[in-house]
């Protein structure tokens, strides 16, 4: 009975949500020609922030293959830095949110940024988050009974 419980406990982590940070020059079309090069691959955008300056921006992604995505940026050229993110389903959407974010407060983890999954894991809204430390955001959210999403939860 041991082993069955290791083999579902380790099928329900699986692998980290991986973020990419891609640097782009600051030019009409450069998020277009990086999204044509994922969707040419069949690798999908499941999530998406851009922070702009006037010279460059920094978008970061969270994509459906991330091994895939790797080599392409390699083989392209593309300047990138990888980060790996705690991704957190919320079944009742915004209106949990206090909840998760009092539960990340009370054991003083640090958000450094968040955004929203463009898919929706099993139909329900989830949340990306950069914390100071996923371990231990991974075991607050989950006692608190948040379900912890990983990279094949939300690829397709």
């Amino acid at each position: 009975m041991a082993t069955e419980t290791a083999r579902t406990t380790t099928k329900a982590d699986g692998p980290r949500v991986k973020q990419f940070s891609v640097f782009l020059k600051n030019k009409v079309g450069a998020l277009l020609d990086i999204v044509k090069l994922l969707n040419e691959h069949s690798v999908h955008v499941l999530a998406l922030n851009v922070q702009d300056s006037a010279d460059s921006a920094i978008v970061r992604i969270v994509v459906s293959d991330p091994e895939r995505v790797r080599d392409l940026f390699g083989i392209h050229d593309i300047p990138f830095s990888l980060t790996e993110f705690v991704v957190v389903e919320m079944k009742e959407g915004a209106t949990e949110l206090g909840k998760l974010l009092a539960a990340l407060l009370m054991a003083e983890v640090n958000i450094h940024g968040s955004y929203s999954l463009l898919s929706r894991p099993r139909g329900n809204a989830a949340l990306a988050l950069h914390v100071e430390d996923n371990d231990c955001a991974t075991a607050v959210l989950r006692s608190h009974g948040f379900r912890v999403l990983s990279q094949t939860d939300i690829s397709r």
